[in-house]
């Protein structure tokens, strides 16, 4: 597995600096405020045009995250269709400086609504997007109301999209902490969920900060948390996809997070 692609979430004014400054060919950053709705912001000199060439140059592979607000899932029609725009803007963006995949989130639903509605509100939205890079989904770590939170969530989500056109190009992304915090075994995770998506496009690689099941969204530096070392190397191995890791710190940080990965592996 030392040929297994390991990356970081970075800054995104340069992520081409930030690659290098790490020694990967591999990082995922956000274009824009992570928390609003203002959409795509290219801080990168020159543009995306720019980024798109400086990435090919560099040999560096580019992953976008879209923001943390978008909620394509939910029946609150003032954050559905507004996250629906937001998730078109950032995949607009995300093809235009050559990146291989936006990731989202699985959002949520109401807590009284039928869960039924948010799977067919993805079906829905996969369907109203031009879908020009694949759109990696995320498994998230709390919410009773969360989409891909469990895995028979994460299944409903599946059946539903499976049926709109655009499908093909909608992967996963298994987050390991977010997993763990979710209430997901990690011993048998990759298996799982290959048995309901049939692909793992990429992998976030953090550890936990709190106790399995916890719901918790806090992440941590490798071997500073929760996970089981084993059980934690072994997603990363069975996976077999790329790897980001979302972990507190900068560079030397990330790098160590790195060593310790590949010694596990």
């Amino acid at each position: 597995m030392s040929t297994l692609s390991i990356g970081a979430h970075v800054e995104q004014t340069d992520p081409i600096a930030e690659a290098v400054a790490r020694e990967t060919s591999l990082v995922q950053f956000f274009l824009g405020d992570p928390q609003g709705y203002k959409g795509p912001e290219i801080r990168f000199a020159g543009g995306a045009e720019a980024l798109r060439a400086a990435a090919e140059d560099a040999g560096v592979d580019l992953y976008v995250h879209a923001p943390y607000v978008v909620n394509v899932a939910t029946t609150n029609n003032r954050i559905r269709i507004p996250s629906r725009k937001l998730l078109q803007q950032h995949m607009d963006a995300a093809a235009e400086i050559g990146a291989k995949g936006l990731i989202v989130h699985g959002g949520h639903v109401n807590k009284t609504d039928d869960p039924t509605v948010g799977f067919d509100n993805w079906r829905k939205a996969v369907e109203a997007t031009d879908i020009k890079i694949p759109l990696l989904i995320e498994n998230t770590a709390g919410g009773d109301n969360a989409m891909a939170r469990h895995l028979d969530r994460i299944a409903g989500v599946w059946d539903a999209i499976s049926a709109a056109e655009g499908a093909d190009d909608i992967g996963f992304c298994l987050d390991t902490c977010h997993a763990w915090a979710g209430g997901i075994e990690l011993g048998d995770a990759v298996e799982k969920v290959r048995g309901i998506t049939g692909r793992i496009d990429l992998v976030h690689a953090n550890d936990s900060r709190d106790t399995f099941g916890s719901g918790a969204d806090r992440h941590a530096n490798f071997g500073q948390g929760h996970l089981p070392a084993d059980e934690f190397a072994g997603v990363v191995r069975e996976a077999g996809a790329p790897v980001i890791c979302e972990t507190p710190g900068g560079a030397t940080e990330h790098q160590a997070d790195f060593a310790w990965l590949r010694e596990h592996l």
